[in-house]
């Protein structure tokens, strides 16, 4: 430590450094104070050169994201291309263009009979959907399936399960629209493809997403029709979400009333 006449002297030379201009220290490199050894006394430090380090690799440069309208041309096209369920399975798998996918660990596409006379697409994978990688496996998924028994319906035999949207939302969020709407071309063609007789939709967000309705409320129980990208009209019934009717009990009797009238229009087919 400096002391004294030593201190004065050194803050001397650092005022004459600065009048002088001098703005920085000239060396090859920084110097580590800790690496100066003593040699003879009134011998010079001795400073160890510290090496820099290697400059580091470029990083690899990420391909852009899709814009939404590129998003929704690119599942377009691929969904246009599929000619079997099987294909479109596969096309969903491997489309990137949802931002949702990334967060996700399962795409979760379909659980049951394709084929079937019965869809029920539903609103977005959850947590349990998103581990396993079906649709309503949870205790919402439970529920479906005691509704769909009571109209003597089962997903191992004569109903098909999807929802609107393949890949879990971050904290079961509501999907957004853009997400649904990036989406909707694989829907449509598996609608198209396995060509029910009739369509459940379960909960507002399908609702809106297929039908660009809002209010299941007021929607529930009338039946309507979808019209897919490819021009084909399919009967569709709105009904309240089971994980609605869970916290809900109360609308178990009109969404019984909704499963009857439903079971009435696949008797007539």
């Amino acid at each position: 430590m400096v002391e004294g006449s030593e201190a004065e002297a050194a803050r001397a030379l650092l005022r004459w450094y600065a009048e002088m201009g001098v703005d920085e220290a000239v060396a090859p490199s920084p110097a580590d104070l800790y690496s100066w050894t003593r040699a003879d006394p009134g011998s010079a430090p001795r400073i160890e050169t510290v090496r820099a380090a290697p400059e580091p690799e470029a990083a690899a440069v990420e391909p852009a994201a899709l814009s939404t309208d590129e998003a929704i041309k690119a599942a377009e096209t691929a969904a246009v291309a599929c000619k079997s369920f099987e294909e479109l399975e596969a096309a969903v798998k491997a489309f990137e263009g949802c931002p949702l996918k990334a967060g996700a660990k399962n795409t979760v596409f379909t659980d049951g009979v394709p084929g079937a006379d019965l869809l029920v697409i539903g609103e977005a994978p959850g947590r349990d959907e998103d581990l396993l990688g079906k649709p309503f496996v949870g205790r919402a998924g439970q529920l479906l399936d005691r509704m769909l028994a009571a109209i003597s319906r089962s997903r191992t035999e004569n109903v098909l399960i999807s929802n609107v949207i393949f890949w879990r939302p971050p904290a079961n969020r509501t999907p957004t629209a853009l997400e649904t709407a990036v989406c909707r071309p694989f829907v449509d063609r598996l609608i198209e493809i396995t060509d029910p007789k009739a369509v459940l939709i379960a909960g507002g967000a399908p609702l809106q997403a297929l039908l660009g309705l809002t209010g299941i409320m007021r929607a529930r129980g009338v039946w309507r029709e979808i019209e897919t990208m490819g021009g084909k009209r399919y009967p569709a019934l709105p009904t309240y979400h089971p994980a609605f009717l869970l916290r809900q009990p109360a609308g178990k009797r009109l969404a019984w009333a909704d499963l009857q009238s439903l079971n009435a229009r696949l008797k007539e087919h």
